[in-house]
């Protein structure tokens, strides 16, 4: 067991540095692109699937509740959380428009896409942030290995240069409350 918990955080820690080295600079425009969005009434959808559904979660509580400072409460939305509108949009359009129905009925010129998927690729996620980039909605990615299609359709697409799924959703959730506490700055 010592040897496999041993392994896991070296593993962790090996995929920080390399994803330190390359992606600073993005960081910085995605909080600088998501404060922009907030300061002038705006307001950022977030999505993704499985474990990124949770991250999307995760991130939307920290800005409508808080990050770690006492400030007003600021508009996300995670459309990763009601079911009703998830298993309806499935059902009657396909998974691959999940994402997408929501982003065309909640976005707003302005507003901020944040798609998340490890391998840039997600079609339901490609939907929505192709749809949010046609509605002037500004574009973020959460990806790994290459960045996939998410490249093209992203303002940013931060990547996490890995291979290993655990790695990139770990850092993901790393990078999302960096981007929080930046957020929290500004506001606070």
């Amino acid at each position: 067991m010592k040897k496999i918990i041993e392994y896991e955080f070296n593993e962790h820690l090996k995929t920080t540095k390399a994803t330190m080295d390359c992606i600073y600079e993005s960081v910085e425009s995605s909080a600088q692109i998501c404060i922009n969005a907030l300061k002038n009434g705006n307001k950022i959808l977030i999505f993704g699937n499985g474990g990124s559904a949770a991250d999307a979660q995760h991130i939307a509580a920290e800005l409508v509740g808080r990050y770690k400072v006492e400030r007003r409460g600021l508009p996300a939305i995670a459309l990763t959380t009601d079911s009703s509108a998830l298993t309806c949009i499935s059902n009657d359009y396909g998974y691959e428009q999940v994402f997408n129905r929501q982003v065309e009925a909640l976005a707003n010129k302005g507003d901020v896409a944040i798609g998340i998927s490890t391998g840039g690729t997600s079609s339901n996620v490609i939907n929505a942030l192709d749809t949010a980039k046609n509605m002037g909605c500004k574009t973020i990615g959460f990806s790994g290995r290459d960045g996939g299609e998410m490249n093209i359709l992203c303002d940013v697409n931060l990547v996490v240069p890995d291979d290993d799924t655990p790695r990139i959703q770990e850092m993901h959730i790393l990078i999302g409350h960096t981007i929080c506490q930046l957020i929290d700055n500004e506001f606070n």
